[in-house]
C-alpha cells in the first residue's frame, strides 16, 4: 500500500514538474519574441543606431582612460612606498625603469 502511495506521489510530482517546464518554455518563447520585435523595430532606425554606438563608443573610450590611469596611478603609488621600503631588488627595479625611461627620452 505504501508503495502504491509513494508512486502516485512521484507521479503527481513529475506531472506537475512536466507542466512547470511547460510553462517556461513558453514564457522563454515569449521573451525572444518581444526582444527580436524591439530590436527590429530598433534597426530600422539608421540615425539612431548610429547615434547609440556612437555614444556607446564615446563612454567605452572615457571609461577605458579612467580605468588606465586609475590602475597606472596604484602602480605608481605601490612602487613608491616599495622604493621607501629599500627592498634591494625592488631598487634595482626601479632604477631599471627609470634607464629605460630616460634612454626613450633621449631617442627622441
Amino acid at each position: 500500500m505504501e508503495k502504491e502511495e509513494k508512486v502516485s506521489s512521484i507521479d503527481e510530482q513529475l506531472s506537475q514538474f512536466a507542466k512547470l517546464v511547460q510553462r517556461l518554455e513558453n514564457t522563454i518563447c515569449e521573451i525572444e519574441k518581444g526582444y527580436v520585435a524591439e530590436y527590429v523595430e530598433f534597426m530600422k532606425r539608421p540615425k539612431r543606431v548610429l547615434y547609440f554606438n556612437l555614444v556607446a563608443g564615446i563612454s567605452r573610450g572615457f571609461g577605458i582612460a579612467i580605468g588606465a590611469t586609475a590602475i597606472a596611478a596604484l602602480f605608481i603609488y605601490v612602487l613608491g612606498k616599495l622604493a621607501a621600503l629599500n627592498i634591494p631588488w625592488i631598487g634595482k627595479f626601479i632604477a631599471d625603469i627609470t634607464w629605460i625611461v630616460q634612454n626613450h627620452l633621449r631617442l627622441r
